[in-house]
């Protein structure tokens, strides 16, 4: 491939990432039928069976939402330190050189000095 599709095609990481977001999602989706099962084999007279689909169901997908979210923040944390990935720290230095607007269409707009900007850090 070239060109701009080459670029934007994942990786094989962002498909491991991907991969398992996509069964932490399938394994919180199926938690409520989990707990309903559960709950209709309580109600059979099967609590210990019950009890541990529940729980199971519910550890398996924190476990994966976990993985999930760690991984997921590795390869961010990946992505970021890439040179080709450009993140630019926004500072007031970087807009010296655009001029501010002089005309204005509002009444009540009130224009300040460059001296009079505070600056929030």
């Amino acid at each position: 491939m070239t060109g701009w599709y080459g670029e934007r095609t994942p990786g094989r990481s962002a498909r491991a990432v991907i991969a398992v977001t996509l069964l932490a999602l399938l394994l919180v989706a199926a938690v409520p039928v989990a707990l309903l099962a559960g709950v209709v084999m309580m109600m059979l007279g099967q609590v210990a069976g019950g009890l541990a689909l529940s729980g199971g169901s519910i550890l398996a997908a924190a476990i994966a939402v976990a993985i999930a979210g760690m991984s997921g923040m590795r390869h961010l944390r990946k992505l970021l330190s890439e040179r080709s990935f450009r993140v630019v720290p926004l500072d007031g230095s970087l807009y010296t050189d655009i001029a501010e607007p002089q005309g204005s269409d509002h009444a009540n707009v009130v224009r300040l000095d460059r001296s009079q900007y505070t600056d929030v850090r």
